[in-house]
């Protein structure tokens, strides 16, 4: 039996699928770089969402045809109406709802496959790995973009922050996700059967030197902790004075002259065989 993660920690609300576009824009250089997908046609997006990589995709790689899976039926309807609205997607997607440790694909369907901030949400990223390389042809590439929260931190020292952080990343785990996922993708891709495995850790380091960017990292970090609120409250993890000061201590870190940001996710690229 499949083993479910059994919540999405910022919900299914049209402003969290706003957030999800935005963020896909903010992060785009540093998750799209130099994709191996210049000889790929026919590539899987497992956990596509509401179609906002999938746009950045498409547009990268005008030769490519994009076939996401999801398995929430809310998302895939933003995705299509967002990827309609994308004069450069038209014809060349597919949207499916089905579950990606049980995907509904022939086996060597693809010739290359996406996967994008999902493992960190499912119970079982063994077998969702394991599912992408069944619907792989051989020698065709693999990029795996996920989270390592550990990494985070800011200053001034934020205590509020820290501790809705600790609510945040303890609660994922228990409703079946991992927030660690990112340092184990070597581990995860060698377990079932990738090859060729690179994983390259990217880092946002941001202080005086770089004082604009700083303040949009600042800004849509605050964002993406915010939607987890509400979530995080309703499950008894956290209350209101914690909300409240976290907001508080990230408007004074945003103000501080000299306020630093740092954080790292990983990414790994692999090959079928």
């Amino acid at each position: 039996m499949t083993k479910h993660a059994t919540g999405y920690l910022h919900g299914f609300t049209t402003g969290e699928q706003d957030r999800l576009i935005r963020q896909a824009r903010q992060l785009e250089p540093f998750i799209h770089d130099q994709l191996p997908f210049r000889r790929a046609r026919e590539l899987v997006e497992v956990g596509c969402g509401v179609g906002a990589q999938t746009s950045i995709l498409l547009r990268y790689f005008p030769d490519l045809h994009v076939t996401g899976l999801d398995r929430s039926a809310e998302n895939l309807r933003r995705a299509e109406s967002y990827l309609a609205t994308q004069a450069w997607a038209a014809g060349r997607y597919q949207l499916r709802e089905g579950d990606a440790a049980t995907m509904p694909f022939d086996s060597a369907s693809f010739d290359a496959a996406f996967v994008c901030w999902i493992l960190e949400h499912v119970g079982e990223p063994l077998r969702v790995l394991s599912e992408t390389r069944r619907v792989l042809r051989p020698g065709a590439p693999i990029v795996c973009t996920e989270v390592m929260n550990a990494s985070f931190f800011v200053d001034p020292y934020s205590p509020h922050t820290l501790d809705f952080w600790r609510a945040f990343n303890d609660h994922q785990l228990e409703i079946g996700g991992d927030p660690f996922v990112g340092a184990k993708l070597g581990n995860l891709l060698q377990a079932v059967g990738f090859r060729d495995i690179q994983t390259t850790v990217k880092t946002f380091h941001l202080d005086n030197r770089q004082p604009g960017e700083r303040a949009e990292m600042l800004a849509y970090w605050t964002e993406l902790l915010l939607s987890a609120a509400p979530g995080l409250e309703a499950a008894g993890k956290i209350g209101e004075r914690t909300v409240r000061g976290m907001a508080d201590e990230l408007v004074q870190v945003g103000r501080d002259p000299n306020a630093v940001f740092f954080y790292s996710f990983v990414q790994a690229r692999a090959r079928a065989w």
